[in-house]
């Protein structure tokens, strides 16, 4: 009888719950929530990058079991900003390859001078990374193609990075820096055509480091405000 009460009781729950079941199922899914449109007061102008709030990361596939990730540390740019004309805009990059930082926990082996050694990046010889903008296409109302000449290594080739304009803001508030303004950006490039292919893995294996190699670049940039009247 406790059972026949029970099976009772479970097939009214169903009868019950089906055709609210039915019913939300019908009903349109809500609409998602637009993305924040991107604000900016920044006016136009000369910007000099905030290396304390800056990064170039890369990665590479290491023997196609995990993407490596390491980072350079001494940066430095310039930019000429001009939202009301983003194909106008050029940028200029300087990192040194010595700064280079892979948070290797020994002193023995120094895996950061090895990567900056002669079989890779060879820093001694080739003291800087550079990146001078030649081209900004825009692609949507906040995004752009940037491309420009690229040297590593002694070896200067083109390099189109996608960027995102994340905003900015005028001179005033609790920034003393002045304006302000903010820019991710991705790309890639082939290191065995900047003559750096050692390790490198043969044709259908991953047995090594991947030629290609992703970068990641977050940056903001700053702009003095206007002189304050002396006291």
């Amino acid at each position: 009888m406790k059972l026949a009460a029970w099976a009772f009781a479970a097939l009214t729950v169903a009868a019950c719950s089906q055709p609210q079941a039915e019913k939300k199922a019908a009903e349109p899914a809500a609409p998602m929530a637009a993305a924040p449109a991107v604000q900016n007061t920044a006016p136009p102008g000369e910007y000099k990058l905030d290396n304390t709030h800056a990064s170039v990361t890369f990665r590479v596939n290491h023997l196609g079991l995990s993407r490596y990730t390491a980072r350079f540390t001494d940066i430095a740019g310039k930019l000429n900003f001009d939202p009301a004309n983003p194909a106008a805009m050029s940028v200029e990059a300087t990192v040194d390859p010595n700064s280079l930082e892979t948070d290797f926990p020994l002193d023995e082996p120094d895996f950061d001078a090895e990567l900056t050694g002669p079989q890779w990046l060879d820093a001694g010889r080739f003291p800087t990374i550079t990146f001078k903008s030649t081209k900004v296409e825009p692609t949507g109302a906040n995004t752009a193609k940037v491309t420009g000449d690229f040297t590593l290594h002694g070896v200067t080739r083109p390099l189109t990075l996608d960027v995102t304009f994340n905003g900015g803001y005028a001179a005033g508030g609790m920034d003393p820096s002045g304006a302000r303004i903010g820019f991710s950006a991705k790309g890639e490039i082939k290191r065995s055509e900047f003559g750096i292919a050692y390790g490198v893995p043969a044709a259908g294996t991953n047995f090594g480091v991947s030629d290609a190699v992703e970068i990641i670049i977050e940056a903001e940039f700053t702009q003095p405000g206007p002189a304050k009247p002396a006291a």
